[in-house]
């Protein structure tokens, strides 16, 4: 398969908004591909190479200048097969050797392929938001039930290999995929609730839980084995040694844990959730200990637990993890679902989640099974510009665009601006992250790659034609940034505008 076929179907699923067409688009693309090369294709449409990072910077990829071929005529295969040379080309000399190398990839790509792969490589291609859209299109192209994908990606944890089973072997080669512990599934997730007593209403029985303000996390053990994987799957087991040895000293042979890890003050209150992530990076386990708070368990001592209801995956939890169970109430009255959510907010938590106990695990869509409730309205949007700041913040980047994401794979919506709620130390960092990453700027506004997830609270939405999406925010304040949030995690451009009043909806798009 040639790349320029990748690249054009690229270019229309980007030029529409119809997610039909867009499935439709990638769906024709993978059945025309042959088995060897959908692992590398669907990585390209996601935006992310199968080597990740290769090595080569952001100023390297865009400064490479040659001139472009005049037709295509670069395989799939052969731009794989490069990338994975830059990726492991390291030691003296390395970093003039992966230039040479992009040289002479670029030199064979047309410009219209130069400008994909300096995209691609760069991360101003990657749409995570189009993980869905993908999801939909491997179904459609391998004619196989949707849930049977989704479940599939949740066990392998990687849309390349899911991809690669559909087609090759349909619906029983994906159902051959099971919990594997030591591989990390993706994590179910919570929607938001408009309060207490419409969770409650809504799910019935259910367990009322602390909702942390901290970072997630997922063990695996088998035997004295241990691992530790972000919400993004991303291994951290050599930075957090107190939790290995936490882990393996639970009473079991096996087991794979789902729960939130944070640091703690002498007092017992939470620290700033930027201090309990900057311990992922620590060498010191004495630097900042780590204290988890374990919620559900998926595999206890060979027997898998994905599909039983929570009620018996509680008890699974107690049983193994004892006083790491996070705090909560079973099958609770108003009035004790009440009081977790006081007791939540008052030892400094952001609020509780209220779950279904007759809900099963699954990834991949925030479902209704579990409901955050907070007393204020959150969102985690994607920083796309900024603004330089004026007065006392002269020579800071200060005023930040914020964009929800598109669920059908296009660049994030914008929904409004703010600088409020940045502190001196915050504002110094993002001036400096947000350079890093900037694509293009005049004397006042800095347009940056869509990649950094931050976290604004809000007291609500109200419809505007200022925007594209026809919403802006209203009274936002930073409340932090989300290194542990991919965009593809950001909330979506539907979501917010699910917060409009009902008596004023917001336009088509």
């Amino acid at each position: 398969m040639l790349f320029s076929e990748v690249v054009g179907t690229s270019a229309s699923v980007a030029a529409t908004r119809s997610r039909l067409a867009k499935v439709k688009a990638l769906a024709a693309l993978l059945r025309s591909a042959s088995d060897d090369v959908v692992a590398a294709v669907v990585s390209f449409l996601i935006g992310t190479p199968r080597q990740g990072r290769i090595g080569a910077g952001w100023r390297t990829v865009v400064d490479l200048s040659v001139p472009p071929a005049a037709e295509p005529g670069l395989a799939v295969a052969e731009v794989d097969v490069a990338l994975a040379e830059v990726a492991v080309t390291s030691g003296k000399g390395s970093a003039q050797r992966r230039v040479d190398l992009l040289l002479g990839l670029f030199g064979r790509a047309t410009e219209e392929e130069q400008d994909f792969l300096r995209r691609l490589l760069t991360g101003e291609l990657r749409q995570g938001a189009l993980e869905g859209v993908m999801l939909d299109a491997i179904a459609s192209a391998a004619d196989v039930p949707g849930e049977t994908v989704r479940r599939a990606f949740m066990l392998s944890g990687r849309l390349p290999e899911t991809a690669v089973a559909a087609l090759a072997g349909g619906a029983a080669e994906l159902e051959a995929f099971r919990l594997e512990v030591g591989r990390p599934l993706r994590p179910m997730l919570a929607s938001p609730a408009e309060s207490l007593d419409e969770a409650l209403d809504e799910l019935g029985g259910c367990v009322v839980e602390h909702k942390l303000d901290g970072a997630r996390i997922q063990v695996h053990r088998s035997g004295d084995e241990v691992h530790v994987y972000t919400r993004t799957l991303r291994e951290i087991t050599k930075t957090v040694p107190e939790l290995v040895e936490l882990v393996r000293g639970l009473p079991c042979t096996s087991v794979v844990l789902d729960g939130e890890t944070l640091a703690l003050t002498d007092e017992g209150r939470p620290r700033p959730f930027q201090e309990t992530m900057s311990r992922f990076g620590a060498q010191d386990e004495r630097e900042l200990l780590l204290h988890p708070y374990f919620f559900d368990c998926l595999h206890l001592d060979g027997k898998d637990l994905l599909d039983e209801p929570l009620r018996d995956r509680l008890a699974a939890l107690r049983q193994v993890a004892g006083r790491h169970v996070i705090p909560g109430v079973q099958d609770p009255t108003r009035e004790q679902a009440a009081e977790v959510v006081a007791a939540s907010l008052a030892a400094g938590h952001e609020g509780v989640v209220v779950k279904s106990l007759a809900s099963t695990y699954a990834a991949g869509r925030r479902g209704r099974a579990w409901q955050k409730v907070k007393p204020v309205h959150t969102l985690d949007l994607v920083v796309i510009g900024v603004e330089w700041g004026s007065g006392r913040r002269r020579g800071w980047l200060s005023n930040l665009h914020l964009g929800a994401r598109d669920p059908d794979g296009g660049p994030p919506v914008m929904v409004g601006k703010t600088f409020k709620g940045l502190t001196d130390e915050l504002l110094k960092w993002q001036t400096e992250a947000l350079r890093a990453i900037a694509t293009e700027q005049d004397d006042w506004v800095v347009k940056v790659r869509p990649e950094l997830v931050i976290e604004i609270e809000l007291d609500g939405v109200q419809v505007s034609p200022r925007y594209p999406g026809g919403v802006a925010l209203r009274f936002a304040r930073v409340v932090r940034y989300r290194p542990d949030k991919d965009p593809s995690e950001a909330t979506t451009i539907d979501e917010v505008r699910a917060l409009l009043p009902a008596a004023r909806p917001a336009p088509e798009a």
